[in-house]
């Protein structure tokens, strides 16, 4: 694996800087031309190819493309280490308020998740989102938790787009359909909308009686996997994403990878196939909401 394969956090600061160009309507020519930088240099920084990234470039980039508040959360990402496993700790470097899987998720073409203990936010309806979100944002207004309620709802245009939609595949434990989120009603047209998602995107129940597949339990993961070039090369390397409550880790070896891979097709195999799961999904809704 190349350096520039394996350097997640500044392909992401990379990916963050085209996006805040592209958003001005700047070229890379004239991008570069404000920054007083080379064009190949600034092209390099948003391939993440470069190896050394000056701060002060940062906090120029931002100046020019009018996003003060990205100037902490990229340096943060500029002085992350080139490792393979990357854990990003809240508030370390990058302010917890900073969403880096966003970026890396709106690139993906292919996702698959296992979610023990809830829907995941790429499959909650508004109503969901808005309960749990009121919850951990306790020190927000109402109107924050709105806004976070509608990146949310943003995010699931990777999914339900018309034009080449990623595809999912997720298998969501029993456990989490039964933990009450936001009260009956929301509950059951929670369920409604897990059981027509469209075709792009699998659901698939692992029930209580399945007990534990792996002999343990892994927690909640998603595998990423971006698209191929002419060569059928993958444009970036898949990662995998580990989500707790103090941080994130991502992951990029090849066995990390393989072991998550064997885990879900494992994970998969005993949980109902999706006819099965959108039944129960159904039967859930009626349940909930009579």
């Amino acid at each position: 694996m190349s350096k520039r394969s394996s350097n997640l956090p500044r392909r992401q600061l990379g990916r963050y800087s085209r996006e805040l160009r592209q958003q001005c309507g700047l070229s890379i020519v004239q991008a570069a031309n404000l920054a007083e930088r080379g064009t190949g240099s600034l092209q390099r920084l948003e391939t993440g190819a470069t190896e050394r990234i000056h701060l002060s470039d940062v906090e120029e980039l931002c100046r020019i493309y009018d996003a003060p508040e990205y100037v902490e959360p990229l340096k943060g990402l500029a002085q992350q280490a080139n490792v393979k496993s990357w854990w990003h700790e809240y508030g370390d470097l990058i302010p917890a308020g900073f969403n880096v899987y966003v970026g890396l998720e709106s690139a993906a073409e292919r996702l698959t998740i296992y979610r023990p203990d809830m829907v995941s936010g790429l499959f909650q309806t508004p109503e969901s989102a808005r309960a749990l979100d009121h919850t951990y944002f306790t020190h927000e207004s109402p109107a924050e938790v709105d806004r976070r309620v509608q990146l949310r709802i943003r995010r699931q245009s990777l999914i339900m787009r018309k034009r080449k939609p990623a595809t999912a595949r997720l298998v969501l434990d029993e456990a989490a359909l039964r933990r009450i989120v936001g009260g009956p009603k929301t509950m059951a047209g929670q369920m409604r909308h897990l059981a027509a998602l469209p075709p792009n995107v699998s659901v698939q129940i692992l029930p209580a009686a399945a007990g534990f597949p792996l002999g343990i339990s892994p927690g909640p993961f998603t595998v990423l996997d971006f698209e191929t070039d002419a060569d059928g090369e993958p444009a970036e390397p898949t990662v995998i994403y580990v989500e707790s409550y103090a941080g994130d880790l991502y992951l990029e070896g090849t066995a990390s990878v393989e072991l998550y891979r064997k885990a879900h097709t494992t994970i998969r195999a005993a949980a109902l196939d999706t006819a099965n799961t959108k039944n129960m999904l159904r039967r859930l809704a009626k349940k909930y909401a009579p």
